[in-house]
């Protein structure tokens, strides 16, 4: 049973499949619900700090049920893809419709095919994270399992990483910086672990050079087998799949930054490093995602069993209702530099480092 309610991670395929089935005014029915439906329900719902036993942890840790859910995704997310193309290679649509179910696979791009895949990246069966590789083929984000383990995990909180936010940066001057540093730093990545084996970075060894080749194979075969209508539809829907995985990045990390320790080095990652949400529909629709100080302190923790800390920064509502935020600069400065300062006090009353870089953008301890 507590495996179970996991499956709330395959609604936002179930809505989209519904979105796009129906077409008609139905077609917008996936993101109306998850920031429209979901955010306000999130406002009515108390969050759960409730941590699992130790007991119950190590039984539930290894529990093959839970894995089982998380694979679930893989076909999901390709069978819900082939129906839509499906749909848009068969279908007369007027192009609001076609709008609104290109954005309802995005909703499944942005939650299975890049959200299921961060958690099933992290494991260590190769299996598995070729799992993490197909699913994030369906939204065209592969540089993300490079960047995200080997570059993200490493520079958290600090302006070496282009996934974290600065404070007083809004998200469309984020986005740029984002997904063109991200995709960047992979490069990079691959370069130098190539450069340490004595091997030049233009080489089949290179896996960014692999995964950028197969979602030029994947993209073209799509356009080939359901032709142009399809095939934007699907590329407008893997870029809205990205734009949300950004935006969650966006949130994360957002005006903390741990401090420079010299010698171009900063102190280890800590949990009043990650903005953190109890609130009980987006912890399940994202497989626990919102308790993401505990991910960074413990990349290969099982999202069952992730866990919260008291002295984590956490955010005012739920995931799904701070991207809402997120998407409106001022209303989000306006809230969240207010809830940075109750945070940091809290924190700092708790004899913690202070959780938030104070608004002056200077440092402060407690």
């Amino acid at each position: 049973m507590r495996a179970m309610k996991y499956t709330v991670g395959l609604l936002p395929a179930l809505l989209s499949f519904v979105s796009i089935a129906l077409a008609g005014g139905w077609s917008f029915m996936a993101p109306i619900v998850i920031f429209g439906l979901i955010p306000l329900l999130e406002l009515a719902l108390k969050p759960s700090e409730t941590n699992l036993e130790d007991e119950l942890e190590a039984d539930i840790r290894n529990a093959r049920v839970f894995d089982v859910v998380l694979y679930l995704t893989v076909p999901v997310q390709f069978a819900l893809l082939g129906y839509f193309l499906w749909r848009m290679s068969t279908g007369t649509f007027a192009w609001w419709e076609v709008a609104g179910m290109t954005l309802s696979m995005g909703m499944s791009c942005g939650t299975l095919g890049i959200n299921a895949a961060h958690e099933l990246g992290h494991r260590r069966k190769v299996s598995e994270q070729r799992m993490a590789k197909a699913l994030l083929l369906t939204t065209l984000y592969t540089h993300f399992f490079i960047e995200h383990n080997r570059g993200h995990h490493s520079h958290v909180a600090t302006d070496e990483d282009p996934a974290s936010s600065r404070l007083g940066e809004s998200l469309f001057a984020f986005f740029p910086r984002t997904i063109v540093g991200s995709w960047m730093s992979a490069w990079r990545l691959e370069r130098d672990r190539l450069s340490k084996l004595g091997r030049r970075w233009l080489t089949w060894d290179n896996e960014m050079l692999r995964l950028q080749l197969l979602q030029v194979v994947f993209t073209g075969a799509i356009f080939a087998a359901f032709g142009p209508v399809a095939g934007l539809a699907f590329l407008g829907a893997a870029a809205t799949g990205a734009l949300l995985l950004e935006t969650v990045n966006y949130l994360e990390h957002y005006g903390l930054r741990r401090e420079p320790q010299g010698n171009g080095r900063y102190e280890r990652v800590l949990p009043i490093h990650s903005w953190n949400s109890n609130h009980p529909i987006g912890r399940l629709f994202l497989f626990e995602l919102s308790r993401h100080s505990d991910h960074h302190a413990n990349a290969r923790r099982k999202y069952q069993v992730l866990r919260h800390f008291d002295h984590s920064p956490q955010l005012p509502t739920g995931y799904p209702g701070m991207m809402v935020l997120a998407w409106m600069p001022p209303l989000w400065f306006a809230v969240m530099h207010r809830h940075m300062e109750r945070e940091r006090a809290r924190v700092t009353e708790m004899g913690e480092r202070a959780a938030v870089v104070p608004l002056d953008g200077g440092r402060q301890a407690a």
